[in-house]
């Protein structure tokens, strides 16, 4: 009598063990997972967590569910991840791609500005006006000649002619613009390559 009851003692010991083993490595994993991600670059992404990236990144539709199936995973962790992923800033956001020509958008111009003063107050004083133009969908600081570059769009070449005399020429600190109107777009293909 004694002796099964050492050994259901013990079995129920071991399995209770076992649990708590099985416990303490999903707990390391997930901690590993949600932590790594602190100064987050590709080294330091695992082929999963680039998977989901591609995936959301060619159909941030995608419903949790089948994105799980794609990258192997069932759907809490595949959750988890995302939302990881999302907290660390890696996915920023969500957007619909918009045909800009059937809302009434024809015209795409880039337009290189050179500004009169490359102070740091100078260069942060345009950025914050051209946050403020709807009609400017990126404007990006460059090194060289041109201190930037932006992308305008706009419904026809007189609306475009408007913007550019009355608000992108007369900015804070601008000494000249130069434009170029798109004649077609042969490639648009947000965020990164992660294929590689």
């Amino acid at each position: 009598m004694r002796c099964k009851a050492g050994q259901l003692l013990a079995g129920t010991i071991k399995l209770v063990f076992e649990r708590l083993v099985g416990l303490f490595r999903f707990t390391a994993v997930f901690l590993q997972h949600k932590y790594r991600c602190r100064g987050v670059n590709m080294a330091n992404l695992d082929e999963i967590d680039q998977r989901l990236l591609a995936e959301l990144q060619a159909e941030g539709r995608v419903t949790n569910v089948e994105l799980a199936q794609r990258v192997g995973l069932t759907a809490p962790p595949c959750l988890r991840r995302v939302r990881g992923l999302e907290e660390e800033g890696v996915i920023k956001g969500y957007h619909a791609d918009l045909d800009a020509s059937k809302l009434g958008f024809a015209i795409t111009v880039f337009a290189m500005v050179s500004l009169k003063s490359q102070a740091e107050s100078a260069l942060r004083e345009f950025e914050d006006h051209m946050a403020g133009l709807d009609e400017v969908r990126e404007c990006h600081m460059l090194n060289g000649e041109i201190d930037f570059i932006l992308k305008v769009v706009s419904r026809d070449l007189q609306s475009f002619q408007e913007f550019l005399t009355s608000k992108l020429t007369p900015a804070p600190n601008v000494e000249s613009v130069k434009t170029s109107l798109t004649i077609r777009t042969a490639k648009h293909m947000p965020g990164v390559p992660l294929g590689q």
